[in-house]
């Protein structure tokens, strides 16, 4: 790859981190090495369940130990999961900028912005001083529009209607 660009895929639907996992397995089909990073992500998902088991070429790393939603974490949950996504953050940082890969996925990170564990500028340094051949993929809800204007594709999900919104939980593998 001579020019990594950097895409985001953003918004309230289903699909982003599938998306990113499909592209991870398009890079591993061509032989490229992929690093697929999760922020406030505990539970396993059938395809990183997968990718973890049978695709070497994709090295997943998850930061997060907490099994709730953020919203309801107490403040000693909170401060574990700020500290563990901040460990998560530098590592990614260090991986974009000596280009260690050639595809960076970071799922989740948007949702670490959104809740104030990383910050806009974080972002935009890492877009900014990641090595030139490294692709970098951005997943989460509410893109902020600066990292959407330094993005090269920026892809959004839009929810029409999900079964989660009637009461039903996430079913595995459907939705993890």
């Amino acid at each position: 790859m001579k020019r990594g660009l950097v895409q985001v895929y953003t918004g309230d639907g289903k699909g982003k981190t599938t998306a990113a996992v499909g592209l991870a397995l398009r890079g591993a089909g061509r032989g490229l090495k992929i690093i697929f990073i999760q922020f406030l992500k505990n539970s396993e998902s059938g395809e990183v369940m997968l990718i973890e088991k049978s695709i070497p070429e994709i090295k997943v790393r998850r930061y997060s130990s907490q099994s709730k939603f953020i919203w309801d974490m107490n403040d000693a949950e909170r401060d574990i999961l700020r500290s563990e996504t901040r460990s998560g953050f530098s590592e990614a940082l260090s991986i974009a900028v000596e280009g260690n890969c050639d595809i960076l996925v970071l799922d989740e990170i948007l949702g670490a912005h959104r809740n104030g564990f990383i910050t806009q500028d974080e972002i935009l340094n890492m877009i900014k001083k990641k090595s030139e051949g490294l692709e970098l993929v951005l997943t989460g809800r509410d893109a902020p529009v600066e990292i959407i204007e330094a993005a090269d594709l920026v892809t959004e999900m839009k929810n029409i209607k999900h079964p989660f919104d009637a009461g039903v939980k996430s079913r595995d593998g459907i939705e993890r």
